[in-house]
């Protein structure tokens, strides 16, 4: 992750390099999805676009945009044109503003006339939202709408049904409930986005009618930055674990030399208060499922004994792994990554010391180590850079601390025993495997956008794209849960399979998706997927399955997976390689340790 594009970042300097900076970001050698996004502006968007694309490639998605003329978002919606139907969005993102609002009440309209005013402004954008989801099935991002500038009726501008302050916040309470009742629609806010930025210069009127920006030029990077973290967490690109240093970060003080019983934390200083406030942030972010971690010099007595602080918030049982030694940090959190089976670019490293940032900055490639600043800043820059930002939340999220923790548990057991198999068996180890189900449909599709080691084809599924699978009677689909005597692991592998007939014009099965999560890697999940799935290629009368493995920078684990299940690979291709199962009368179940659930 580049520096210059995390929170707090130069603007100017971002709006003045923006073609060296790409340049830089492409010459990198990341491997990056694409994806294409429709931008349908109700303002001038070049600029946005420009600088929307740096921070997507810093985030792993090399983006190609639609651009739709100044002001044409209604139209392209609603009745598109050639351009827009060659491009087929893969998102759809509407850049529209409190200039775009034109039916505005006046002072002196009563309730009703109010009232009136909003469903018909509120109307126009549902009426093009619909169009677009029905048309294009795929993920909208709206802009909510940032508040007017100037306040007609001063204080009661909010509050009287005429007052253009109160319309917006009405309507953007319209937005958020049409949000939340629809899948695959993501509000970005703009009327927290201008707040934080200052409405006075966000929505500095030259810029209107000078250049029809719909905000100032310096705000456009703080905009792109939010933009951007919308579209990376749909496409699973967000950040899993926050990784903490202690002294001077987590309490004011150096456990070590100054004792417990002297550090900064809780409510009788003001320094103290302030590191009990960011523990609670910190805190919080296990709720929506961010995997907490240490990496600290310091003895690991020492380290214990201050999170043990009485007027502490969190506790060691908060954190999954500690590691608090001499060893350098850049090492100690490659292992902290090696451990949880995750990549290092999954991590956020926080760290008061300007110099050991930096080093694992340099040391540890991938992992993000944010300026944070002074301690009354730790919590806003990790908030605004929006790491952890939360498009979807399932019940897997916010069990996920416990879920690895659980792990640690099963590693432990792991090394006491000299034979593997005698260790799964010892895990009393039970699966549910079954068609796509409702309930799990937003989990599913969040793990084709996570996964990324063990995932065959690495094909990414938008919820609408899921839910069409399981719908499509040429398809077999399948998730698997699995839970054993430390805990429930949730849904953690999926499979998609496409019938088709083959050039002997026998049923042949096509598998375009199979992914794992890596948190159970090595337990015998794989054989008993597929069993399940000879199993329903049987039922159809399908003798023959065909399996695809296109190999990128991180799924190098899964190369030879085919051949482990009994597959002859037939050809080699550019793009990959093409393997062939041949579903034999006796075919002997794979699975030896998982007890299945019919």
């Amino acid at each position: 992750m580049r520096k210059d594009l995390e929170y707090p970042f130069d603007p100017e300097y971002i709006l003045k390099k923006s073609k060296h900076i790409k340049k830089e970001l492409l010459a990198d050698g990341t491997s990056r999805m694409e994806k294409r996004i429709a931008v349908l502006g109700g303002s001038t968007t070049h600029d946005v676009i420009r600088i929307l694309e740096l921070f997507l490639l810093n985030q792993g998605i090399a983006p190609v945009f639609y651009e739709s003329e100044y002001g044409q978002y209604w139209q392209d919606a609603m009745f598109g044109n050639e351009q827009l139907d060659a491009f087929h969005p893969d998102i759809i993102y509407i850049h529209t503003s409190s200039r775009n609002i034109t039916n505005w009440p006046a002072p002196g309209w009563d309730r009703a006339a109010a009232d009136a005013a909003l469903e018909e402004q509120f109307g126009h954008f549902q009426a093009m939202w619909e169009k677009l989801r029905e048309k294009w099935h795929c993920p909208i991002i709206q802009n909510n709408m940032e508040e007017p500038f100037y306040r007609l009726l001063g204080n009661q501008d909010g509050v009287n049904p005429g007052g253009r302050t109160a319309f917006v916040r009405r309507l953007n309470g319209r937005f958020a409930e049409y949000a939340a009742d629809t899948e695959n629609f993501y509000i970005n806010d703009l009327s927290y986005q201008a707040a934080a930025y200052g409405l006075d210069a966000w929505s500095d009127p030259f810029y209107w009618h000078m250049y029809k920006y719909a905000l100032c030029l310096k705000a456009i990077p703080w905009l792109a930055l939010n933009v951007s973290n919308i579209i990376k967490s749909i496409y699973g690109k967000n950040k899993k674990s926050l990784v903490l240093d202690l002294d001077n970060t987590l309490w004011g003080g150096i456990v070590g030399d100054d004792g417990v019983e002297n550090l900064q934390i809780g409510q009788e200083t003001s320094m103290g208060q302030v590191f009990s406030e960011f523990q609670s942030y910190v805190k919080s972010l296990k709720d929506i499922g961010i995997m907490l971690n240490v990496d600290s010099k310091n003895e690991e007595e020492n380290a214990l004994a201050g999170l043990n602080h009485p007027d502490g918030i969190l506790r060691p049982e908060d954190f999954i792994l500690i590691k608090a030694n001499w060893e350098p940090k850049s090492e100690n959190i490659l292992k902290i990554a090696s451990e949880l089976n995750i990549l290092p670019d999954s991590l956020v490293f926080a760290d008061d010391n300007p110099a050991e940032r930096e080093i694992v900055r340099t040391q540890a490639e991938g992992v993000s180590v944010p300026e944070i600043g002074s301690p009354e800043q730790y919590i806003r820059v990790l908030d605004h850079n929006g790491y952890f930002e939360v498009t979807s939340l399932s019940e897997d999220d916010r069990k996920r601390n416990e879920m690895y923790r659980a792990n640690a548990l099963r590693s432990a057991q792991q090394a006491s025993f000299t034979d593997y198999g005698a260790y799964l068996e010892s895990l009393q180890m039970k699966a549910q495997i079954r068609p796509f189900e409702a309930l799990y449909m937003a989990r599913i599709a969040q793990l084709t956008n996570k996964s990324n080691q063990f995932n065959l084809t690495t094909r990414r599924y938008t919820q609408s794209q899921i839910e069409e699978a399981s719908q499509d009677p040429s398809c077999i689909t399948l998730y698997g849960k699995l839970e054993d005597k430390f805990g429930d692991n949730g849904v953690v592998t999926v499979l998609i399979g496409r019938e088709e007939e083959d050039g002997s014009a026998e049923k042949a099965l096509h598998l375009d998706l199979w992914l794992m999560s890596c948190r159970v890697l090595k337990r015998d999940m794989e054989y008993a997927m597929m069993d399940v799935l000879v199993e329903k290629c049987r039922n159809r009368g399908i003798r023959r399955i065909y399996g695809y493995y296109y190999p990128t920078a991180k799924n190098g684990m899964v190369r030879n997976f085919y051949g482990l299940q009994g597959f002859e690979k037939i050809r080699e291709e550019e793009s990959g390689t093409v393997w062939r199962f041949e579903i034999p009368e006796d075919y002997e179940k794979k699975n030896r340790y998982i007890a299945v659930e019919e």
